[in-house]
């Protein structure tokens, strides 16, 4: 239900929600809760997901939201939507005994990880502290795919990834839980902490005092 009067409602619980699932579904494929004949179905919920955040991303430019406005879309571009394709393609080769040089999926997720860590420091300084939490094992977890795709480190580090990306999508459940239900009570219900950086308390220095 809408309220009128209000302007554009908060759209990040639906976008972390969709971020969620990408995570709590990689996480059961890299840590092998499922196999690969689960690739299509992992596909369609990432498109999904692609839609979700789009429009997410949409609205934080609307509304001005610097950080959240570039992060949903990027991860609607290349997190769902690219993601989602690659599950069919990988399927449909797998099917067919085609092998593709995956390598070059580590070279665009290291442009993802690269991105993601330079602007998780605005995050840090910006958003509440689960949120804070959130991004940093997402940065973990990208970088460590990247390596991972890149043929730079062993098969194990797929699995810690997927444990970092299930840390990343209960975070992110936590904090859209924490935005609609604090919004919808209008006081704290889960609390959400602050940022982890901080403004430095400044004091004025009158040089011309005696």
């Amino acid at each position: 239900m809408s309220e009128q009067g209000q302007g554009w409602a908060n759209p990040a619980p639906a976008g972390l929600t969709a971020l969620a699932v990408a995570c709590f579904t990689f996480y059961a494929l890299l840590t092998g809760k499922v196999d690969a004949t689960a690739l299509p179905l992992l596909g369609a919920w990432l498109l999904g997901g692609f839609v979700v955040q789009l429009i997410v991303g949409l609205i934080e430019y609307k509304e001005g939201g610097l950080i959240g406005a570039n992060v949903f879309t990027v991860f609607a571009a290349f997190f769902m939507f690219t993601g989602g394709i690659e599950m069919f393609v990988k399927f449909s080769n797998a099917m067919n005994k085609v092998t593709l040089d995956a390598r070059i999926d580590g070279w665009a997720w290291l442009v993802l990880a690269i991105t993601l860590v330079i602007w998780t420091f605005g995050y840090l300084k910006t958003a509440p502290l689960c949120l804070n939490l959130a991004v940093i094992c997402l940065d973990v977890a990208c970088i460590l795919i990247a390596f991972h795709d890149l043929g730079v480190m062993g098969p194990s580090s797929a699995i810690i990834a997927g444990n970092f990306l299930l840390l990343t999508g209960i975070m992110g459940l936590y904090t859209a839980g924490a935005i609609i239900l604090n919004t919808s009570f209008g006081r704290t219900i889960l609390p959400m902490g602050g940022p982890v950086i901080k403004e430095p308390k400044t004091t004025s220095l009158n040089i011309y005092k005696n």
